[in-house]
């Protein structure tokens, strides 16, 4: 009898014990929909010489809307309209990227910590660390944001995002 109250007493203490344990690995949730308010504002990227991109970024609903230019010797070349929309069931933003004269993209990005983010095409989204193309973003002040592009794994650029005021 008193065996057995042992055992379960030991039992009882390695249950809770790892209960505890589990507890403190849990990461809490992050919560996107205020972090992506982060990158709300002008931004200005200088890619070149004399190319830079401008983007503006607004609130719209539980996402943003984005318009970005890229402007080559005070003439536009490009122009591209994004919307980010929550999806809570993925627990990331669904991206539309629509650039002037080109396909539309669809993208997943998310959070990864409060100042971290990665984009994927939506294709990759269950398996990021193989996605074809794929942002990672880190922001380093609340008017610096330096984004980095992978292709198969390998960085093939880096821009700085500066903050318009």
């Amino acid at each position: 009898m008193k065996k057995t109250f042992l055992i379960l007493v030991i039992a009882g203490f390695l249950v809770i014990g790892l209960s505890e344990v589990q507890a403190q690995t849990t990461q809490p949730k992050l919560n996107q929909v205020e972090l992506i308010k982060q990158m709300l504002g002008n931004w200005r990227v200088d890619l070149a010489k004399d190319t830079t991109q401008y983007w503006s970024i607004e609130p719209f609903g539980m996402g943003i809307t984005c318009y970005a230019k890229m402007v080559v010797k005070n003439d536009t070349i490009s122009e591209t309209r994004e919307l980010y929309g929550y999806d809570s069931k993925l627990g990331k933003y669904v991206v539309a990227s629509l650039e002037k004269g080109k396909d539309i993209e669809i993208w997943a990005l998310w959070f990864k910590s409060n100042n971290k983010y990665i984009g994927v095409h939506y294709t990759d989204v269950s398996n990021p660390d193989k996605a074809s193309l794929k942002v990672e973003g880190e922001i380093k002040s609340p008017d610096d944001v330096i984004q980095t592009t992978f292709i198969s794994g390998k960085v093939v650029g880096s821009e700085e995002f500066k903050r318009i005021k």
